[in-house]
């Protein structure tokens, strides 16, 4: 009987999402989401805060080499990611609970095999990649002892953050967050341990970073493993299906290809700092970077409430809560980055103590910081944009949008502007694109608020 009842609650979860008022609802998983991310952005933070006091300045630049590897990783990761939790919301709100279990078994199979070939694949050309990506003699060794251990447990890495989106589009997000916590606090502990106790260098962080997501997806599977699970790991939904691997990778297709250009993007502004301001400038970038992130990742925490929400409610036909939860996530998120805005502006030198006490690293991290965070406010709004077109299943507007800023506009801004601005011209070159890429994101959402009251009238009307 307790089962039964425990089953049916499970069971009713979902549907919340198309009855519950908007603002509650997007308060409830927002804080685990927010919460979560938070979390993670600290989980690189601690690495980077224990790196740079524990090792030395030139380890935080042999970390920044790594960047747009790692980036490349989370790309792949994001199509599987992101397109199968925004198929499991639209199937959740449509009543297919048989496609959204197909779609958990198949995001298993393909986070395996995208990990396993990305892994083996880094590991034999890894010296060619960091060079490409900026390494010097000074910085190699450092970069190249951290790459080695993450691209070793690479395929648990994608296994956790892909379940961690399916548990948040299924209706739980507090088991997302409680994964996501759990792999910080134990990171946090085995960094610690392995680099201050152990002096076991850049490689315990690295080592600590993998332990700690394996930990993480060994309690993810049991979760799934529930009988009384509406979405869960169940025999037959393993084998992969063309047509569902054709909308997953058609949905996560936008994250994929912000985070594929993302990858160049880092490594011309990796080149272009080497270049005029040496070592110490990338890992001043890696300082900059963290700090932003937190920032960035508290908004995607809204992005990762607005998702199941809005996926659920479009997939249900009630557009008028679609629009809704599109507004307060704007709201939210603009109010998000503008609090970030003030802290880069006018507090930088609280946040890169953080990271370092070398006073040349300070003073570079000090002037990027300033200079990366000058249209701050905006940026939360055309996050907000280009997640709500994935949520609801238009990801080509999505797609146009992310490329629009890392590809046509970020790129050749980092060619053009530090030939006559020097290292300053690749700071600048961040706010720029930013700044032209909100009008379009403004454009394309425009569209797409008059085309909602549209579909909102025919269905009042029906």
């Amino acid at each position: 009987m307790q089962q039964n009842l425990q089953l049916m609650s499970e069971q009713r979860t979902p549907t919340e999402l198309g009855t519950e008022r908007i603002g509650k609802l997007l308060i409830t998983y927002a804080v685990p989401a927010i919460i979560a991310m938070v979390a993670s952005s600290l989980y690189n933070i601690v690495d980077r805060a224990f790196i740079g006091h524990g090792v030395d300045a030139l380890a935080l630049s042999g970390l920044a080499i790594t960047f747009p590897l790692i980036n490349l990783s989370a790309a792949l990761g994001s199509i599987v990611g992101v397109g199968s939790g925004t198929m499991i919301s639209l199937k959740l709100g449509q009543r297919d609970h048989a496609t959204a279990q197909m779609v958990l078994g198949n995001s298993v199979t393909l986070n395996v095999i995208i990990g396993v070939i990305f892994g083996a694949l880094g590991l034999i050309f890894i010296d060619p990649l960091l060079i490409l990506f900026g390494a010097t003699e000074a910085t190699i060794q450092y970069a190249r002892e951290y790459m080695i251990f993450i691209l070793l447990g690479n395929v648990f890495t994608h296994l956790y953050l892909g379940i961690n989106c399916i548990l948040r589009s299924a209706g739980h997000p507090k088991k997302a967050m409680a994964a996501t916590i759990g792999t910080v606090l134990l990171n946090t502990f085995l960094d610690y341990l392995f680099i201050i106790v152990f002096h076991w260098g850049i490689a315990g962080a690295a080592i600590a970073t993998v332990i700690s997501q394996v930990s993480a997806f060994i309690w993810q599977c049991f979760q799934l493993s529930d009988k009384n699970e509406l979405i869960r790991f169940k025999r037959g939904t393993y084998r992969l299906n063309g047509n569902l691997v054709s909308n997953i990778v058609t949905i996560g297709l936008s994250p994929c290809l912000m985070n594929a250009a993302s990858c160049f993007v880092v490594l011309l502004i990796n080149r272009g700092l080497l270049e005029y301001g040496g070592d110490l400038a990338i890992g001043a970038y890696g300082i900059v970077n963290s700090v932003a992130f937190i920032f960035i990742m508290i908004v995607m925490g809204f992005n990762q409430a607005m998702q199941p929400i809005a996926g659920y409610n479009y997939g249900a036909r009630q557009y008028s809560r679609v629009t809704k939860v599109l507004k307060l996530t704007i709201l939210f998120a603009t109010l998000t980055t503008t609090l970030g805005f003030i802290i880069g502006e006018f507090f930088p030198g609280i946040c890169i103590k953080i990271f370092t006490n070398d006073m040349a690293l300070t003073d570079i991290a000090k002037n990027g910081m300033r200079k990366v965070f000058l249209v701050y406010p905006l940026i939360g709004f055309q996050m907000v944009t280009g997640n709500f077109f994935q949520s609801i299943g238009k990801p080509i507007r999505s797609i146009i949008m992310s490329l629009s800023r890392q590809l046509i506009i970020l790129i050749p801004c980092l060619i053009i502007l530090p030939n006559y601005l020097g290292m300053d011209g690749v700071w600048y070159s961040m706010p720029v694109a930013d700044g032209l890429s909100v009008i379009l994101a403004l454009t394309f959402l425009l569209m797409e608020v008059k085309n909602l009251r549209k579909l909102t009238s025919q269905t009042t009307n029906i």
